[in-house]
């Protein structure tokens, strides 16, 4: 029997029948056996007994059957999602001591605030002043302090979206002329939701996670891009036709300029390297302290110009408490308050998950477990009590989570590694790794109430209109920039001899694939937004949420599955979708035939929500991603500690395979030459 020099070997199933070498010559045991004749018919129907059994073993190592999928194990995901996040909590503190975390809190800071003032604004003139400031200002702060004390996914900023501000007017639009009491109704909602909340997390709903790829994360971020675009011209138009209306509109534009030129200059070989880090870091909010000054000067001092209405501190906008009488309502809204809490349930669930998910993308190296479960019971507890609050109900937002993860990478400056390129000789900035805490969320959250204070309401009311639709401009031109969509749209317009042969794109050899790809994510988007500018605007979660079943059956009868690797991909990184069972179209058997094509020696694990997962053993011992997964030792900081780069140029994930170590010291080959050294 050959043995294998390397540690990086497979089990045999304990349960693999044994057959002697020399049959006795007992006539009982000779019964027993068959005879040479028959004995290779045997042996094949051995084999397919092999093969089924190391199927069962792909399925799960932590048991000896595979898990019935009508079988719920209630509460499972979030346990496992606690067990493997519990150990580094210590060390989302202690890592705060990086001066990183300065830079990226006062960033959030205004990043956070000034589109949610934006969007106060949005509410206030929509639904009768019965939001502003000071509500959206709370919901910010909710949603800050709790997940960043007791979410398994700190980075993710949670705060007001452009989503969640559509579906609060639109329900004031219907509710509200029928003679309901619309905080009441808001509240119930905000119940209702709270339980369909608790309920998807229990059931381990967030594994279908595993089915939203980047097909459907840059449509949404396509959408919202766009409702940040509206949003600031919706600001604009409010200003009449008259000298503010113009000088708003110049204003704008400048904050948008100056806003895109420091993020560009933060990239760019431009001024030393700590002068362009400091620029990336404070560009924003020092364009609106000078454009907010800036309209005071010359001619322009005499121009009066609309400002962002305020009110009392830490007081309501409306006569009434900070606590809503749910009750005092009619119990037939109890009922109709249901099918809304269900829309804005299926709106959350995607909504914050794919903030998650992008939040913790494959361009971030990040080292720490996430988990989707708990963060899902969490934002159903922010959902309730932000309904009896009476303010808008706080999830995960687009593009602050990914920038915030952005604002937290800590770079270094290397030499080019293309030394056969134009560049030899050169340096290149390169992400190193990324500041994982808590701090500046809760920073950033502890700052949005002290903004609430009477001293920062009236700096705050000092605030253009113009210069809120400028900051609306920038997220959203920011976040069109890096989106899939426009990427491809980019490359369609290129020409084609002076693109690069890297260029993943170039890999396809039907270019009307790319424009059937990019003209189905264009029409998505065009569903999507259409029904938010209808009274039918409620319903649009349904929309986004019927993208992942399109991409996951109905694209691949349109595509080759090689088109589909290049032009749509994973999400985030298999470290990162441990807790819910792995990417969608990376099963352990693909991968493991990849990875023998490729000279490695890789197996799959399984059990519990990480089932289909590959991931890395070094030298024999588990790896910091294995134990993380079931939640053992911190880990962090260790040189041991390995990051897969990111798949996003190759068009699909290159998974590292978890190495079951062999106790037989068996050599691995295909299952049916194992089960054939048996005999020998």
């Amino acid at each position: 029997m050959a043995t294998n020099s390397s540690s990086k070997t497979y089990t045999l199933p304990t349960s693999l029948p044994q057959h002697p070498q020399t049959p006795s010559r007992n006539w009982k045991n000779r019964l027993q056996f068959p005879s040479s004749s028959n004995e290779n018919a045997i042996q094949d129907t051995n084999d397919e007994r092999h093969d089924l059994r190391q199927q069962h073993t792909n399925a799960s190592t932590r048991s000896k059957h595979v898990p019935k999928w009508w079988k719920v194990r209630l509460f499972k995901g979030m346990i496992m999602d606690v067990k493997r996040r519990a150990p580094f909590y210590y060390s989302d503190w202690a890592d705060a001591w990086d001066y990183r975390v300065v830079p990226a809190t006062v960033y959030m800071y205004f990043a956070n605030i000034l589109p949610a003032l934006a969007f106060s604004l949005d509410m206030f003139t929509k639904t009768n002043m019965s939001y502003g400031v000071n509500e959206v200002l709370l919901a910010s702060v909710l949603g800050s302090v709790v997940f960043a004390l007791f979410s398994a996914q700190p980075l993710v900023i949670v705060g007001v979206t452009g989503p969640i501000t559509v579906f609060n007017y639109t329900v004031y639009d219907i509710m509200v002329p029928t003679g309901a009491n619309y905080f009441s109704f808001m509240a119930l909602v905000g119940l209702w939701s709270l339980l369909m909340h608790w309920a998807l997390a229990v059931t381990n709903t967030c594994n279908a996670l595993k089915y939203v790829t980047r097909f459907s994360c840059d449509i949404f971020g396509f959408y919202v891009a766009f409702i940040y675009l509206q949003k600031g011209i919706q600001v604009l138009a409010r200003q009449g036709s008259n000298e503010a209306f113009y000088l708003s509109i110049v204003v704008s534009l400048l904050v948008l300029v100056v806003g895109y030129l420091c993020g560009v200059v933060g990239t760019s070989p431009l001024f030393q390297h700590y002068v362009r880090v400091f620029i990336k870091d404070y560009g924003t909010p020092l364009t609106v302290i000078l454009f907010t000054g800036f309209v005071h000067f010359g001619k322009m001092a005499n121009i009066d110009l609309d400002t962002l209405p305020t009110s009392r501190a830490f007081f309501p906008t409306t006569d009434r408490g900070w606590f809503i009488h749910f009750w005092d309502t009619r119990v037939s809204d109890v009922f109709i308050a249901i099918p809304f809490a269900i829309l804005l349930t299926i709106l959350f669930y995607f909504d914050h998950n794919v903030s998650s998910l992008i939040a913790q993308g494959t361009e971030f190296p990040l080292r720490k477990p996430a988990g989707f479960h708990w963060d899902l019971f969490l934002l159903g507890l922010t959902t309730g009590v932000a309904g009896l609050l009476g303010i808008p109900a706080p999830n995960g937002l687009i593009p602050q989570a990914p920038f915030h993860t952005d604002s937290l990478c800590v770079s270094k400056v290397v030499t080019d590694p293309n030394e056969e390129g134009a560049n030899k000789g050169h340096v290149v900035t390169k992400v190193d790794h990324v500041v994982e805490q808590r701090v500046s969320n809760l920073a950033q959250g502890l700052l949005t109430l002290g903004t609430m204070t009477g001293p920062l309401l009236i700096v705050i009311h000092l605030i253009p209109q113009g210069v809120l639709a400028g900051l609306f401009f920038v997220m959203g031109v920011q976040a069109l920039e890096g989106n899939g969509i426009t990427m491809k749209i980019l490359f369609l317009c290129k020409d084609s001899s002076l693109t690069p042969a890297s260029d993943p794109l170039k890999r396809i050899r039907r270019r009307r694939s790319i424009w059937l790809f990019v003209a189905i994510q264009l029409v998505g988007f065009g569903a999507t937004f259409a029904i938010t500018q209808t009274i039918a605007a409620v319903g649009f979660p349904v929309f986004i949420f019927l993208l992942v079943p399109i991409r996951t059956f109905v694209l691949p009868k349109y595509f080759a599955d090689e088109e589909l690797r290049i032009l749509d991909g994973p999400t985030a990184s298999p470290f990162t979708m441990i807790s819910v069972g792995g990417n969608f179209g990376e099963s352990a058997e693909e991968l493991n035939n990849n990875n023998d094509q490729s000279g490695e020696t890789s197996g799959p694990i399984s059990g519990g929500a990480s089932e289909n997962i590959l991931v890395e053993k070094i030298d024999g011992k588990d790896s910091d991603e294995e134990r993380a997964e079931r939640g053992e030792g911190p880990g962090i900081g260790s040189s041991n500690m390995k990051r897969r780069e990111s798949w996003r140029s190759e068009g699909r994930s290159e998974m590292l395979g978890e190495i079951i170590e062999m106790q037989s010291g068996v050599e691995k080959r295909g299952h049916r030459s194992v089960s054939r050294q048996s005999r020998s």
